[in-house]
């Protein structure tokens, strides 16, 4: 798609093709792209709510609010009683089972977009290992209404909305850990206590500080390379090497926005000792140098929402 950009990683962002699993990518208009969406089912499109296992590379925030049927997130079925609230991480798989009248509003964001937050990582991967959570008495409506003005804040787009949208998300993902749980319908499948894949993400959720080497990794997990690869690979779809560029370049990007440091002092903040290396290698991974991306990332001149919002509101 011309004038857009994947963030982050690969996918191939469609049906099942017999090529593995789908993978859905989020894709934002260019030049510099606001990792952020939000919308209706309808707005956001059919992926939304595919009927079809798949996974994503950035994390989902559902909100039901209306609909019958399931939802299955990693072989665990949830039946539909809205309201609800949802998280799915990336990796995650899920799919929509015999579902009718689905209403409420999609969220969807990268690690990017965490970056005056980082420590939300976390809780969104604790969030996605409990993923459908219970909207019991006031919390229904507290949820209701921050939803309400995320989608507002994302579709005025009014001076100083990305921080406004940022703190909103914080809110959220903060009050929802405060969340029960709500009951599969159906068993999960054995759970794995202290599994690699998700030991080394805990390994990379570090917010500040270079991430560790794929080896490196390995060691401090007691655990050989391959095997490593092997487990990150089954578990995410996504290699360890892939996950620690992306980690990478997440800090970078923190640093660039948020502290003066000089490219210099990033490239090693972020584990490179040749600085027009790691120019080389942030401009390969995001499409911009260091300097452009510090630069050009408070001026948007464009409309930041997904193309199909916009066409979608055009419309009215």
């Amino acid at each position: 798609m011309r004038g857009t950009t994947v963030l982050p990683g690969e996918g191939n962002n469609g049906e099942p093709t017999g090529e593995g699993m789908p993978t859905h990518r989020l894709e934002v208009p260019m030049p510099n792209a606001l990792p952020f969406a939000i919308g209706t089912f309808d707005t956001i499109g059919p992926m939304s709510r595919a009927s079809f296992p798949h996974r994503h590379t950035f994390h989902e925030i559902v909100h039901v609010t209306g609909g019958t049927g399931r939802h299955v997130v990693d072989l665990a079925g949830f039946a539909l009683r809205p309201p609800h609230l949802c998280f799915i991480c990336p990796g995650q798989v899920h799919h929509w089972e015999g579902v009718s009248g689905l209403r409420g509003r999609v969220i969807l964001f990268t690690d990017d977009f965490l970056v005056d937050h980082p420590a939300d990582r976390d809780t969104l991967r604790e969030l996605g290992r409990r993923s459908w959570l219970e909207l019991p008495g006031e919390a229904a409506d507290r949820v209701a209404r921050l939803v309400a003005e995320l989608d507002d804040e994302y579709r005025t787009g009014a001076d100083g909305f990305q921080g406004v949208l940022r703190a909103l998300l914080h809110v959220l993902v903060v009050r929802a850990a405060r969340l029960p749980a709500q009951r599969p319908a159906s068993p999960p499948p054995p759970s794995r206590p202290g599994s690699v894949a998700a030991r080394f993400a805990d390994l990379l959720g570090t917010p500040e500080g270079a991430p560790p080497s794929v080896r490196t990794c390995a060691e401090h997990l007691g655990v050989s390379v391959s095997y490593l690869s092997e487990a990150v690979k089954a578990s995410t779809g996504r290699t360890p090497g892939e996950l620690i560029r992306q980690a990478r370049v997440h800090e970078a990007k923190r640093l660039l926005l948020r502290t003066e440091l000089s490219v210099r002092q990033i490239a090693g903040r972020v584990g490179f000792g040749d600085p027009a290396y790691f120019c080389r290698f942030f401009r390969r991974e995001t499409g911009a140098s260091p300097g452009d991306f510090r630069r050009g990332t408070g001026d948007i001149h464009h409309d930041h929402r997904l193309q199909s919002i916009a066409r979608s509101r055009s419309r009215t």
